[in-house]
């Protein structure tokens, strides 16, 4: 028996509830809020300021797929290619995915691509629009291993009170290997025991402001 029912958040946008997990895929201060600030603002705004042209992403927590399609659009209508990587341990079936309605945000093109794709998405990469690729890996990040490196990383893990195990210095070591020197690492979270390993992982630790309900989030650069 799924476990996952739609929430409308603060800012009209949905998410899901997950009973099992007693916690929500987004903030309920706003969903799609609090992606476009911690992701898009905080994390691949502020990459993009440095030049690029082409941007990889790894998404540790694909889920609903929202910060895939905010960072696709945003890509799109600045014309940087896109090469987005997703790992999810637990994918949503493609009904619920079309559920979320977050056509709204996004292009009309991007939208119906994905939605198009989105099975095909976990068998192999696929091109959701011109310049713009989705690859997503069902498996638990502290399993999975690849010699790509990535431009950023967007770790979108459930709570530390929920997921401690996602949150443990060996994980953050883990994934910190795929990050490109110069990489961002780019969270909503912030916390003693987060700064303390991001530092001792050989990051430059900011203390930037978060996303409604957050007073503080946590953006990392890998020296």
């Amino acid at each position: 028996m799924d476990t996952r029912s739609f929430v409308t958040t603060a800012d009209g946008s949905k998410t899901l509830y997950h009973a099992a997990m007693g916690e929500h895929y987004h903030s309920r201060h706003g969903a799609v809020q609090e992606s476009r600030h911690v992701f898009i603002g905080m994390g691949l705004i502020h990459v993009l300021r440095q030049g690029f042209t082409s941007i990889s992403i790894l998404e540790v927590g694909l889920g609903t797929g929202l910060n895939f399609l905010l960072s696709a659009d945003h890509c799109g209508k600045n014309g940087v290619a896109l090469d987005y990587t997703g790992i999810e341990a637990y994918p949503l079936p493609p009904n619920l995915v079309a559920q979320t309605d977050y056509d709204q945000y996004i292009s009309p093109t991007l939208w119906a691509s994905f939605c198009d794709r989105y099975a095909d998405c976990w068998k192999t990469s696929q091109t959701i629009v011109p310049g713009c690729a989705l690859t997503a890996i069902q498996q638990d990040i502290r399993t999975f291993n690849t010699k790509k490196q990535f431009n950023l990383l967007y770790f979108d893990a459930f709570a530390s009170s929920k997921q401690p195990e996602m949150w443990a210095e060996a994980t953050l070591r883990h994934v910190s290997t795929f990050l490109v020197s110069g990489g961002v690492f780019v969270t909503y979270a912030i916390t003693g025991h987060l700064k303390r390993t991001m530092k001792k992982l050989g990051f430059a630790v900011e203390k930037v402001p978060g996303a409604p309900g957050k007073r503080e989030m946590l953006r990392a650069f890998k020296r």
